[in-house]
């Protein structure tokens, strides 16, 4: 009896005790404070990728490669030096895997001459590289560039694409693998961004 008495009134392993109840506790709030700031980051970094992506879209290359060379005047019938309508170009969504891209047809009142609906795949795939070189998590699967009609470009420009559209450039399905859920491989969503600009060269092959 007064041994079950002693070992009651020990407390010389309290501190220890309470110290592994709390310290689960004290590393999850830890980590939790790291994965906000690294959720944080990547999502800061997404949206500076696409700000990036916009300039060199707008900047380099077409990623539709149709529309870069395309005569209305001479394919579609609008006066030499009319303004194209939405109704000529009804804007077109472009995705590539890094080597090929894939664009919508941009007219469907041009028939029967409707663009082919192949893309610069180079132009994409650059477009992709340099994206990759803001936010390495980026592939290009994650990447849509979208051209819409903005009013500007003339029929049968004879110093550029015929079409000055706005080009916006969206990340979409990025993931974030927080270190708090690497355990059970749960992952966040990032959330999307996107970002717009007027076309200015078409052809270039370089941005600042």
């Amino acid at each position: 009896m007064i041994v079950l008495l002693a070992i009651q009134r020990d407390q010389r392993g309290g501190s220890a005790t309470e110290f592994a109840l709390i310290l689960p506790l004290f590393l999850l709030f830890l980590l939790g404070i790291i994965d906000a700031g690294r959720y944080a980051w990547e999502y800061n970094q997404a949206e500076k990728a696409t700000q990036i992506g916009a300039r060199w879209a707008v900047a380099t290359d077409m990623v539709p490669g149709a529309l870069k060379d395309y005569s209305y005047a001479v394919s579609c019938s609008v006066p030499q030096g009319t303004p194209v309508g939405p109704a000529e170009f009804e804007g077109t969504t472009c995705t590539g895997d890094g080597t090929t891209a894939t664009c919508t047809p941009f007219s469907q009142s041009c028939s029967p001459t409707v663009p082919a609906t192949g893309g610069d795949g180079t132009a994409f795939g650059t477009l992709a590289s340099r994206m990759k070189d803001i936010y390495p998590a980026i592939q290009p699967q994650n990447i849509v560039v979208a051209y819409a009609n903005s009013g500007l470009g003339f029929s049968g420009d004879p110093n550029g694409p015929d079409v000055a559209p706005l080009v916006t450039v969206s990340l979409r399905n990025l993931t974030f693998q927080p270190m708090t859920l690497m355990l059970f491989n749960g992952q966040l969503g990032i959330p999307s961004a996107s970002y717009t600009l007027t076309m200015e060269d078409g052809r270039g092959e370089s941005s600042n």
